[in-house]
């Protein structure tokens, strides 16, 4: 672990760094980062660090002259992969190219309903639960939505047990939609009384989540409606197949 919180921003490029390079997980990469960086991972050091001292951190040279790579592994590394990892941890290249639109929960939202959405570029359902970047949590009703938060996965990546980390940052969300979800993950999630939505194709989530506005309006089924507090007698009775 670093010896200060990383930042959202840094978290995600971060993240985003780690799936150019051949072969390295979040952990490698942070664990080089800390060694280059002496522990001080914020965007002003990223911005700091070049190709040569990345590609170091990981056992090897880059001989800049040359224009080699030294070592024993030189022949299995992709220079062109550091040298776009370098720039997305310097913040050049990021998934999301503007700051997303989020409001604070003040409270003002009633008969409304909190969602994680798993999520690697802007307002995209687009992450597998247990590897995205981070989770979008929007406050939901009939006929409002708002994106009330961003919060980072990264650290799952180095806790014992990524899945209850996970689960733990969206304890507060009764509904997870994700792209894909495992097994074991899942039972983890109901366990934790949050109603996972798997959506494949995944796609902009405003659009999804529209959906399921609809779902309340019209009448919802009856897990929603158990979510939302409807009485077990009317649950039934109120549900109709949307198609």
């Amino acid at each position: 672990m670093t010896d200060q919180p990383i930042s959202n921003e840094v978290a995600l490029r971060i993240a985003l760094a780690a799936r150019v390079l051949p072969d390295v997980s979040v952990r490698d990469l942070i664990a080089a980062l800390q060694t280059q960086l002496d522990n001080d991972i914020t965007e002003a050091s990223l911005g700091t660090l070049t190709v040569t001292q990345l590609k170091r951190s990981f056992g090897n040279i880059y001989d800049v002259d040359e224009g080699e790579w030294e070592g024993e592994d030189a022949d299995n590394q992709d220079i062109a992969a550091f040298k776009e990892a370098v720039r997305v941890l310097w913040g050049e290249q990021t998934a999301c190219e503007h700051p997303l639109p989020i409001e604070p929960d003040q409270g003002d939202m009633p008969n409304s309903i909190r969602i994680a959405v798993a999520s690697n570029t802007g307002e995209q359902l687009d992450g597998h639960f247990g590897s995205c970047h981070r989770y979008l949590i929007y406050q939901l009703s009939a006929d409002d939505l708002k994106l009330i938060d961003v919060r980072s996965a990264l650290e799952a990546d180095l806790s014992d047990n990524k899945n209850q980390f996970r689960v733990n940052l969206i304890r507060d969300c009764p509904v997870l939609y994700v792209a894909s979800i495992g097994g074991p993950a899942a039972a983890k999630v109901i366990q934790a009384n949050i109603y996972p939505m798997k959506v494949e194709s995944g796609g902009a989530i405003r659009e999804i989540l529209a959906d399921l506005q609809r779902a309340i309006t019209i009448s919802p089924p009856p897990w929603l409606a158990k979510i939302l507090g409807i009485g077990v007698e009317k649950r039934v009775k109120n549900y109709q197949a949307v198609g």
